[in-house]
């Protein structure tokens, strides 16, 4: 397998709005991720992946982008950019940001030129279409509720906006729009940025024609997304683009891509295909989902994690290369959803960390992920932000007259908000993100949670992450060994094992919060020398069994052979 800096790298994503403010408007801005530049290398993250600073209306934080050569004002501007990538690269890590094409702010010039006639030479930058028998030209719905269109009666016509609708879709079908973006792209990297974290880069290349949806139970809207995810000319678009730009520069690129599975994502990720890197799957994090989508809840099944993360473990050993993460800017806190955020906080996260960090592939860690952050119950929507929350709470509760308890109940669960409350930096106002008032509320519980303890606690949240870090730059086995599972159908535990050159490492986590037995299968064969981490306290007799009974979330990897 081919050894790549990216490969070895782990990752840490930044939410500028909500990482730390400088000035005292409540919003977090680039001067203070460079105050806190000093924790995030101690910690011993490679690699920052900078959600969007770009000049924008902030419809969507951020995701609609009227600017993509200048800095959001409440960010700071394009000087204290570049002092930002100066102090990165002067501590030995790199830079990411974000790349957002496939469609814009309705506020970006190229718009604002578009909408003016039909015949504007800006026009087939977007995607206009008549009206179809007085109604929308499809039954498309939005990823944020409603029609994915919106009628514009300066021309008479609908635009496509499968987000807001004040973020037209860009149309990948002109050469000239393509061309426009691989020069903001050069221009970035030219700058000295490592890569790019490219959003919902699958939806690009539309079906042509843009056909209904199938309609079985006659919605307004429906879902379109066999006709714009993974599209006819997704790989031909992607292969340009690398060869237009990204083979030219020494970086890593990720591709958020919901809708693709294991056998997609070979294609999208293999190297003498020349697109990209890696991509974000989806699938497991749809796992607790219902049949009506994000916010039917329900209730989490251990086999189908295992189940999940064995197929694309397996799928790409030796092919792609892997994403891990178990949260980010649009999921819940993941020792919320996947452990236990009460009693066992500290032993759950550190068990999640343990079991995605040794698994193949780049480990993303969320901003706040490391301290054990939890997800937020707010009393009343009004302290909501999010778009996707707020329009979802107007269609089911203002509009709809379902029943608000049971739509906050899903919101508290799944809701992007729980990732957005500002870190908690120390237990002062607001977890000392901000003198002023932040743009949303701190979680009440950061008197108790947050960075200042855990830097002074050894045995925190933060410092076993330091250990995992610290792990995988020391044995390559973690980055680069082949993945099996053991235990399949055991309910409870997941077990994997790691194999490179003569070395192997057994990974042994409990996901539940009961004491459960844990037995090397007779037919595998592991003689341990060396317990690498564990998140309990081990007598020397139990550090080199391959029997032994699991406490609550409790976690061991061993080195053997």
């Amino acid at each position: 397998m081919e050894k790549s800096w990216w490969k070895e790298s782990v990752i840490y994503q930044i939410y500028p709005r909500s990482f730390k403010d400088s000035n005292g408007d409540g919003i977090g801005d680039i001067k203070g991720i460079i105050e806190k530049l000093d924790y995030l290398k101690k910690l011993g993250v490679d690699v920052i992946w900078l959600s969007p600073v770009y000049k924008s209306p902030n419809d969507d934080n951020g995701y609609d982008i009227s600017n993509y050569q200048d800095v959001m004002d409440e960010f700071g501007n394009l000087e204290d950019w570049d002092q930002l990538l100066h102090e990165i690269h002067s501590r030995s890590m790199k830079l990411i940001m974000d790349l957002v094409v496939n469609h814009s702010s309705d506020e970006h010039a190229w718009f604002e030129e578009s909408r003016k006639s039909k015949d504007n030479p800006y026009r087939d930058y977007y995607i206009w279409r008549p009206g179809k028998d007085g109604k929308e030209p499809n039954n498309w719905e939005s990823a944020f509720s409603g029609s994915a269109w919106q009628y514009d009666e300066n021309t008479d016509e609908y635009y496509l906006h499968l987000f807001s609708k004040k973020q037209p879709d860009l149309n990948w079908e002109n050469p000239t729009l393509r061309n426009e973006v691989y020069k903001m792209m050069a221009w970035w990297l030219d700058k000295g940025i490592d890569g790019f974290r490219m959003d919902v880069i699958n939806f690009i290349s539309k079906v042509p024609g843009l056909p209904d949806a199938a309609n079985p139970e006659e919605k307004a809207y429906v879902g379109g997304g066999q006709y714009y995810m993974n599209g006819p000319r997704i790989h031909e678009f992607l292969q340009e683009m690398n060869k237009e730009v990204l083979s030219k520069y020494d970086i890593m690129t990720v591709g958020e891509m919901p809708g693709v599975d294991a056998e997609e994502a070979k294609l999208y990720t293999e190297q003498n295909r020349g697109e990209l890197n890696m991509v974000f799957t989806f699938e497991h994090m749809d796992l607790d989902s219902g049949p009506n989508g994000k916010w039917d809840l329900k209730p989490f099944n251990l086999l189908d994690l295992k189940e999940n993360i064995t197929k694309w473990q397996t799928g790409l050993q030796g092919v792609g290369w892997n994403s891990l993460y178990l949260n980010n800017h649009d999921q819940p806190r993941m020792v919320s959803r996947f452990g236990n955020d009460q009693e066992y906080r500290i032993e759950s996260a550190k068990m999640l960390a343990t079991f995605l960090h040794m698994l193949q592939g780049t480990p993303y860690i969320y901003q706040g992920e490391e301290i054990g952050m939890t997800n937020v119950c707010f009393d009343t929507i009004d302290e909501y932000r999010d778009i996707e929350i707020l329009n979802m709470y107007k269609e089911k509760v203002i509009d709809g007259n379902m029943d608000q308890n049971k739509v906050l109940e899903s919101i508290y669960v799944k809701g992007r908000d729980n990732a957005r409350t500002p870190i908690q930096w120390d237990d002062t106002d607001h977890g000392g993100f901000t003198s002023g008032q932040p743009w949303i509320k701190a979680n009440p519980n950061y008197k108790q949670i947050n960075a200042k303890q855990a830097i002074q606690d050894p045995n925190s949240i933060y410092h076993y992450y330091r250990k995992l870090i610290r792990l995988r730059k020391e044995n390559e086995i973690i980055v680069y060994g082949e993945y099996e599972l053991i235990l399949a159908e055991h309910e409870q535990i997941f077990a994997y094992t790691r194999s490179y050159h003569d070395e192997k490492l057994l990974i042994v986590t409990n996901f539940s919060e009961e004491q459960v037995e844990f037995v090397m299968p007779k037919d595998y064969t592991f003689t341990p020398n060396e317990l690498l981490i564990s998140n309990y306290v081990l007598e020397e007799t139990e550090a080199k069994r391959t029997s032994f009974t699991l406490r609550p979330y409790e976690t061991r990897v061993y080195k053997g052979y």
